[in-house]
């Protein structure tokens, strides 16, 4: 009898493995929805290294290790994320403005949303995943410079438009 297509053993090691990996992922995030997508983020990445595992057994080592990964990078992202508003905040409250509400906040997801493609996705891998130049322009396939001038060039679209919010 043969093995059945790569397709089949990874349908085979995601009902062996598949709760496992989402109630591990549940129990370090507490994030119902989080952990299903650490989960399944999890399953691909080492669908991935599927041919070059050593055994089938080391699977679900190298899944439990990769579910672990991404939830601490992205608790790592959260708790940057929460060190900056707290700095944002400390700094309004410094020169006398009132703390950034949940209409601010959702100005700048709508005034973010309305911008190219491009520089969306190099504001939000700027400011939301707290990527380098460098590393944002492997991300992006493109030169340092295009990301610089994307980046410039959001910033002055997205002060424009939460302007006219005021």
């Amino acid at each position: 009898m043969s093995d059945p297509p790569d397709g089949g053993k990874l349908e085979v090691l995601y009902r062996r493995h598949g709760a496992e990996a989402l109630r591990l992922a549940y129990l370090l995030t507490g994030d119902r929805e989080l952990s299903e997508d650490l989960a399944q983020e999890a399953f691909v990445r080492v669908a991935r290294r599927l041919t070059s595992l050593r055994s089938a057994d080391s699977f679900h080592w190298y899944l439990r290790r990769t579910v672990v990964n991404l939830a601490n990078s992205h608790l790592r992202r959260r708790r940057v994320e929460r060190a900056h508003v707290k700095s944002l905040a400390i700094s309004a409250a410094v020169a006398g403005v009132s703390n950034p509400d949940v209409v601010t906040k959702q100005a700048v997801r709508d005034a973010i949303g309305q911008l190219p493609g491009r520089q969306r996705a190099v504001v939000v891998l700027r400011y939301y995943e707290d990527l380098t130049d460098q590393q944002i322009a492997s991300v992006l396939g493109c030169p340092v410079g295009s990301v610089k001038s994307s980046l410039h060039r959001a910033a002055s679209v997205l002060r424009e438009h939460l302007r006219r919010e005021e």
